[in-house]
């Protein structure tokens, strides 16, 4: 007896035409949803850009915080208020708002992000801001993201080249001296960071007791968790207590539920699984009908109704490795080309690429069980 899987790859090659197409529509739908997953995956890495950065065990935010590109302030007073309690061992505030950057190159105009620290504390972990914290100290200078939109202007080329960079940010001359890497998201193209001094002149409508986020810097035998809810029954209710990891995980969910881009990414692969289920269901149903007499005679010569199935399913499982291997090769490139495009974080990980195989495998699968029923019209009798 010829093996389910010889007589499937017997059969599909057979047609080569048709084998071709049917595994440029399986590569197809496997990019579509590489290309979703990896756009999805890209909003939530991007989106904790500089959460995943704050030097912080614990985290305050003002009680009407939604999402960081939208800055919201509270009272200093509520951080310096956390430093009575255990396990605290010290306090930095961080400002943030979205300033108007003069592109020094060519006059054009673009929000973008500025946080203020204060020079003295280890706010961010970023060691090329921790290396450059002298600077900061100097009045009206600031430090760039080399990974900012490129409509900024090519700022870290020149700071490379001649270790500054003039420009306006809200009409307050500054001088970048430094850069860093952070990174963009869906919200921010760009992000800047000075002294709480110097963001204090290019804002000078912003009280210096008005902080965006409050970080708390634990002992080494606190437990987050427990200080977070200490916290959190001490303060009054105008401020929002949150472990590091609570802070990243709700601007996750924001993106997630509160915008329609969670949804709509979400969307795009459950259409990429239902392109290539269609495609595939449609390539093993012709296939079955054009070998109709042939599959009737072998449940002539005693073969089963659960053999036949196995070929099936068994050319479905060949056109779902089939199709995603080439189409694993034309995402590598996409992905590296839209990383450059967008500044965003797409990553080729195992991880998802064994998600989006699963996912095909299961596509395959189903389109071929569906294209089995055809195989109860398969009658011995009509063959002779």
């Amino acid at each position: 007896m010829i093996s389910s899987a010889r007589l499937a790859w017997l059969q599909l090659r057979r047609e080569k035409v048709r084998f071709a197409v049917a595994v440029a529509g399986v590569a197809f739908a496997v990019i579509l949803m590489f290309m979703q997953v990896g756009f999805q995956d890209a909003l939530y890495r991007s989106a904790v850009n500089l959460h995943s950065q704050l030097d912080a065990g614990v985290v305050l935010v003002s009680a009407n915080y939604s999402v960081i590109a939208r800055p919201t302030v509270f009272s200093r007073r509520r951080l310096y208020q956390a430093l009575g309690f255990p396990g605290v061992r010290s306090v930095s505030p961080v400002y943030t708002m979205t300033a108007r950057w003069k592109n020094p190159f060519d006059g054009q105009r673009r929000d973008l992000m500025v946080i203020g620290i204060d020079p003295d504390a280890r706010a961010i972990d970023v060691p090329e801001i921790d290396t450059q914290r002298a600077l900061l100290r100097e009045p009206d200078v600031a430090l760039f993201d080399q990974w900012s939109r490129p409509e900024y202007g090519p700022v870290p080329d020149a700071v490379r080249a001649h270790g500054m960079v003039s420009t306006e940010l809200s009409g307050r001359e500054i001088t970048v001296r430094g850069l860093f890497p952070l990174g963009t998201s869906f919200g921010i193209d760009g992000t800047v960071v000075t002294s709480d001094l110097n963001f204090r002149r290019i804002f000078p409508f912003r009280s210096a007791g008005a902080i965006a986020i409050g970080l708390v810097q634990l002992e080494p035998d606190a437990v987050p968790e427990e200080v977070r809810d200490r916290l959190a029954a001490a303060l009054p209710k105008d401020v929002r207590v949150l472990t590091k990891r609570d802070f990243m995980a709700q601007e996750v969910a924001y993106w997630a539920k509160a915008t329609p881009i969670g949804f709509v990414f979400t969307f795009g692969v459950i259409m990429g699984i239902v392109v290539g289920l269609i495609i595939v269901y449609q390539i093993l149903f012709a296939d079955i009908a054009d070998h109709l007499p042939e599959y009737a005679t072998l449940k002539a010569m005693g073969y089963t109704n659960r053999y036949l199935a196995a070929v099936v399913v068994m050319e479905a499982t060949l056109l779902a490795v089939l199709g995603f291997i080439p189409g694993l090769g034309v995402v590598r490139w996409l992905y590296q080309v839209t990383a450059a495009a967008t500044r965003l974080p797409m990553r080729l990980e195992v991880a998802r690429g064994l998600l989006v195989l699963g996912l095909t495998l299961v596509m395959c699968w189903v389109s071929g069980l569906l294209a089995i029923r055809k195989l109860r019209t398969a009658d011995p009798a009509e063959v002779f």
